[in-house]
């Protein structure tokens, strides 16, 4: 709405899964968070706890959904899930390490790696589609809580969505930016669209260090 106050967006994507250890393709497969992705939430939940975030929404894939299960509980609110916020669907992809694709299916590969805006890998989606759909989502909720402050739990590939969306770059031109599990991103959220201030804070992730015993 014009004149109506911006939203503000803490934009998450889940915690670490094994498959994002192994270098394995996710996409919309339903893969859990690992031991450290469960404890990455918990340090998410803490250093958002006074943040006076006022509704968190989530990717229904698990991994995002129990991350912001975490968010949420000490903040006593539930998630409310939303399929628009999945990664993006990469078909028969889907499973595979980044060498078995290229080994596979070279020229998918490449035509993936080099960022082809109309490629999609058979039974997936292409960027154009994928950007279009992870956009309208957030924006959707983002118009309905203008003014108030929200958080977003989603994936790589959303988060990467919405950077580009805010500093209005093609879906095309290549990544230079972090897409950390668990990391804080805040944008807000006009008439004007989306605006980027901050990006990829670990802090509560790196001090002290997490690992296995924490």
């Amino acid at each position: 709405m014009i004149g109506a106050e911006p939203t503000r967006i803490v934009a998450i994507r889940h915690g670490e899964t094994d498959w994002n250890a192994g270098g394995r393709l996710q996409g919309q497969r339903d893969i859990p968070l690992n031991a450290l992705g469960r404890r990455q939430a918990e340090r998410l939940a803490g250093a958002l706890r006074d943040e006076g975030i006022d509704a968190v929404f989530a990717s229904d894939l698990v991994r995002a959904a129990d991350t912001a299960r975490v968010l949420a509980a000490p903040l006593g609110l539930v998630p409310q899930f939303d399929p628009g916020l999945r990664e993006r669907g990469f078909g028969v992809l889907e499973g595979l390490s980044y060498d078995e694709i290229a080994q596979r299916w070279p020229d998918m590969a490449r035509r993936w790696r080099t960022r082809d805006p109309g490629f999609a890998p058979d039974g997936g989606e292409t960027l154009l589609a994928f950007q279009a759909r992870a956009v309208a989502a957030v924006e959707r909720i983002a118009l309905a809580h203008a003014g108030r402050s929200i958080a977003i739990v989603a994936h790589g590939g959303v988060l990467d969505a919405l950077y580009r969306a805010a500093i209005r770059i093609g879906v095309d031109a290549p990544r230079s930016w972090m897409l950390g599990n668990a990391a804080i991103n805040r944008l807000l959220h006009a008439a004007q669209g989306f605006t980027l201030v901050g990006w990829d804070d670990r802090r509560h992730l790196e001090e002290p260090t997490l690992d296995e015993h924490d």
